[in-house]
Parts: structure tokens; C-alpha cells; sequence
């Protein structure tokens, strides 16, 4: 009888670490690539979502996916670009995706021309906020998709929508009285190119020239390569701690000009190179330099 209970018990630590390998073998990764995309194209537990616009979608699209335009995810708001719409709203905009929170979402979009890229990290971030639990990056976008000669489809997708409903992580978006209060505290990392950065250039919406006071710079130029693929984990690696050091448990707060370019190194540094607390400033600079009283130095 003693034999029999032992051999029971090795029969369900057997299945217990099985399970456990086959879970880590399909956890969803942050980045994926065609071939990937490819296999699950089937998958009921994948959501597809282009976030480019109708007309692009229209003209050929990968099978499957579903078109929910940038402009749907990040509005104007309170005389700020780029910015969350109502929590209801947002809500809708994924359920009417058929996205629910266990599902795998891939976000899917434009990498040419360069600016465009981070319209698929912003779109990301927001899903992570939003409380959808494996968000990843077609690497290289719907841009090497046709490069690598994929299978594209004209057929307009209706997604079976649900009622999308979520615990927020209010904590990936912070606003300006937190990153006020988190100054000498939390590292802040300003993503744009170095004259900006330095004070040598800036875009019409910003008040001024410079950065808040006491940021580093980490610029986005340093993530993709030429054909707006991800540069390799190493590559990333290398260039985040050598503005940013080693100690992935420190707070971390990246900021741009508008709260949608700094999320993709947000993206990089918590979703691939494992940083355990990282935000982003969503009023940013144009925020940021409309108050006399924001530090903010050449």
C-alpha cells in the first residue's frame, strides 16, 4: 500500500513539472516574429490587432487580424496629445476587439515611416494598463510580414465582441504631481535624441527647451534596427544599463515629448530586460514645460 501511494505521488509530480514545462514552453513572449505569427494564426487564444489605418488595413492585412486605428487608443485630451481615453471607453475599444483579459493580444502595425513604431508600443502599454495579462510586438510589424512573404487577406474582420472588464494598473501611468513627487528619487529617463535633450532643439508644442531636472537620457534611436526589427537582447541590454545601471528594482519613470514614444523603451526594459518598476510620464514635456514651477534645466 505504501509502494502504491508513492508511486501515485511520483505519477502527479511527474504531471505537475509537464505542466509546468508546457506552460513556460507557450508563455507569451514580448516580442514575436512571422514564423510565429504564422503558426497561431488559428489560435483561439490569439487576437491579432492592427492598428493601422482602415485604408492600409483594407488594402491587405494579415488573416485574422483585427483593424482598431491608433486614434481609437490615445486622444486628445485637456490640450495634451497622446492621451488615455475615458477607462468606459477604453474598455469598449478592446472588447469590441474580442479581447479579454486571458487572452494572448499581438499588436500589429506600421514600422515605416520610424514614428510610426511607437504607435504599436503605446498601443501595448495601454493594453498593459488596461489589465490584459500577454500583450507582445510583431517584430518588424506588418512591414516584415509582407517582406517575408506571408499569406495577406482583404477580407474585412468582425470580431465577436465582449464585455471587456479588468483590474487597471494604474501604476504604468503616472501623471505630473508623481513624477513632482518621485524627483532625486526615482530615475527618470528622457528618450528623446540628444539636441532635445540637450537643449539644442525641441518641437513647437513644447514650452522649452532642455529636460526636467535630473533625468538621464536613454534616446530611442538605440532600439531598432534598419528595418525596424528589435535590436537583440544583448544590444538593449547594454545600452539601458549604461545610462540606467544594473539594479532592476529601482523605480524607473520614462517621459518623451507627448507619453507615446517613451513607452517603448518602458516595453524593453520591463518586458524584456526584466526591470521590476517601470512608468511612464503620459503628459510629458508638453505637459511638463507649461508649469513655471516643473524643474526643468538645459
Amino acid at each position: 500500500m505504501k509502494g502504491f501511494t508513492k508511486a501515485k505521488h511520483l505519477i502527479f509530480f511527474g504531471l505537475i513539472l509537464i505542466l509546468a514545462a508546457f506552460t513556460v514552453a507557450n508563455a507569451a513572449e514580448p516580442v514575436v516574429t512571422t514564423a510565429w505569427v504564422e503558426k497561431n494564426l488559428n489560435n483561439p487564444d490569439v487576437v491579432l490587432v492592427d492598428v493601422r489605418k482602415v485604408e492600409d488595413y483594407k488594402a491587405g492585412h494579415i488573416p485574422g487580424s483585427v483593424n482598431v486605428f491608433y486614434g481609437s487608443w490615445a486622444i486628445t485630451k485637456g490640450g495634451l496629445r497622446n492621451e488615455l481615453p475615458a477607462l468606459d471607453d477604453l474598455f469598449d475599444i478592446i472588447g469590441s476587439a474580442g479581447i479579454t483579459p486571458e487572452k494572448h493580444v499581438v499588436v500589429v502595425g506600421p514600422v515605416e515611416p520610424p514614428p510610426s513604431r511607437f504607435d504599436i508600443t503605446r498601443v501595448v502599454w495601454t493594453l498593459k494598463y488596461a489589465g490584459v495579462k500577454n500583450v507582445s510586438i510583431l517584430d518588424g510589424g506588418y512591414n516584415k510580414w509582407v517582406a517575408d512573404k506571408k499569406q495577406v487577406s482583404t477580407d474585412t474582420v468582425k470580431p465577436k465582441a465582449s464585455s471587456y472588464k479588468a483590474a487597471v494598473k494604474e501604476n504604468l501611468i503616472v501623471n505630473k504631481s508623481y513624477v513632482m513627487s518621485r524627483l532625486g528619487k526615482a530615475i527618470l529617463v528622457d528618450v528623446r535624441e540628444p539636441d532635445f535633450f540637450q537643449g539644442k532643439k525641441k518641437l513647437d508644442f513644447v514650452a522649452k527647451l532642455g529636460h526636467i531636472k535630473g533625468a538621464v537620457n536613454l534616446p530611442n534611436s538605440l532600439i531598432f534596427n534598419k528595418d525596424g526589427t528589435f535590436k537583440t537582447k544583448q544590444e538593449l541590454d547594454k545600452a539601458a544599463t549604461d545610462v540606467i545601471g544594473k539594479d532592476k528594482t529601482k523605480e524607473i519613470i520614462t517621459y518623451c515629448d507627448t507619453g507615446k514614444t517613451c513607452t517603448a523603451w518602458a516595453f524593453i526594459l520591463s518586458d524584456i530586460l526584466g526591470y521590476s518598476d517601470v512608468k511612464i510620464y503620459d503628459g510629458s514635456t508638453e505637459e511638463w514645460t507649461k508649469d513655471p514651477n516643473a524643474p526643468f534645466e538645459p
